[in-house]
């Protein structure tokens, strides 16, 4: 078990872990957007730069639409950046990244991490549903797998905290 899966594992319950990937899975239904939720180990000081470099390591800038987003977990530090692609850049309101942030911020530093994680899903996955519904030839191009970064793996984003 890498260690980034581990931080994970403390930091969430099983049922925290479920309730995650389920809330991904239910707005991919409704979009042809991709949500991507990653645990690293650090950021080395630089948690959205960091985000930016797992963002293209991982490929999620090559979705037919360019409208992947990607959250990442620095439990070690307790930062976190998010990630989105210019199809959705171009899409949302200027404030829309801020929003995001400052919901997950609110919800983190209160201590419930689960409602903060699954409260950006839910935000990112409204706007991912409304400006790119999902289609009836929609495949799922990422996977919605957990990724878990380790310290060399510092991966590249849009928003941090």
């Amino acid at each position: 078990m890498k260690k980034a899966e581990k931080l994970a594992r403390e930091m969430f319950s099983p049922d925290d872990l479920e309730a995650i990937q389920n809330a991904i899975k239910t707005f991919e239904l409704r979009t042809s957007g991709e949500i991507v939720v990653s645990f690293n180990t650090s950021s080395a000081g630089q948690p959205y730069k960091t985000a930016r470099r797992i963002f293209a390591k991982h490929n999620l800038h090559k979705t037919r639409e360019r409208n992947a987003t990607l959250i990442v977990l620095y439990p070690r530090e307790q930062k976190f950046a998010v990630v989105g692609d210019e199809g959705i850049h171009a899409r949302v309101p200027e404030n829309f990244w801020d929003d995001v942030v400052a919901e997950m911020t609110q919800h983190f530093q209160a201590g419930d991490m689960r409602t903060g994680l699954v409260k950006g899903i839910n935000r990112l996955g409204e706007k991912l549903a409304e400006y790119f519904p999902y289609q009836a030839d929609d495949v799922n191009e990422i996977s919605n797998d957990f990724r878990f970064e380790g310290d060399s793996d510092s991966g590249s984003a849009d928003k941090q905290e």
